[in-house]
């Protein structure tokens, strides 16, 4: 009787990527391993900005590496919608044609008095709906309304359909934090490879992105 051979899924290649973007507003540079261990090293700046970058990459177990330079002497606007565009870029150029992943992502993450639920689908069809409200307008020196303005960069060019809800909470650093941290659980689910259909694109047509206008057969 003949030995049965083990099961060979075929796998993408390594899934990372590197985008640089330069404009006379910022200079910005990311690295990202899709198939890492959570291993960050950000600079961008803004220290806030900063840890929330990391707890993207703790928590997805997605490598990151963040270099960016921006004209902080102004505000901060440039520099944290520009770092949201590179860093969904690399993301988006990781993951390929996102052949095999599993595509739908969700986590709701409780940080004390806070409840936050992220739901994402990496369709390749980019929207962002927000349903978060801040009682205060700054975190340290960073004005609270610039975190809607990294979640909509980053969908767009990482190619996401992500709703974003804080279901109640108080502190505004937790509220902000549980966003990135639900972000990243949601995201490491829909990223992460089924073996069952690793071969595959996981959408009817064959191919994420585009579609009839109301979205329907993707």
């Amino acid at each position: 009787m003949a030995e049965a051979k083990p099961t060979v899924y075929p796998f993408p290649a390594a899934r990372r990527a590197s985008v640089r973007r330069a404009t006379k507003e910022t200079q910005i540079e990311a690295t990202v391993n899709l198939d890492g261990s959570g291993v960050y090293d950000v600079s961008t700046g803004i220290g806030f900005l900063d840890h929330m970058v990391e707890q993207l990459s703790r928590h997805s177990l997605i490598d990151v590496t963040v270099r960016a330079k921006g004209d902080l002497h102004i505000d901060f606007h440039h520099t944290t919608e520009d770092v949201g565009i590179v860093l969904g870029e690399a993301i988006a150029k990781a993951m390929g044609d996102r052949r095999g992943i599993v595509r739908y992502g969700e986590a709701t993450i409780p940080m004390d008095e806070t409840l936050t639920r992220v739901t994402l689908d990496a369709s390749n069809r980019p929207y962002l709906i927000w349903k978060v409200g801040f009682t205060r307008p700054k975190l340290g020196d960073m004005d609270t309304e610039l975190f809607k303005e990294w979640f909509q960069a980053f969908a767009q060019n990482a190619g996401l359909t992500l709703h974003v809800e804080n279901l109640y909470g108080e502190n505004n650093h937790h509220i902000v934090e549980s966003c990135f941290k639900g972000l990243a659980r949601a995201l490491r689910a829909a990223i992460a490879i089924d073996p069952r259909k690793a071969d595959a694109v996981p959408s009817t047509k064959g191919v994420l992105g585009g579609g009839s206008a109301d979205g329907a057969d993707v």
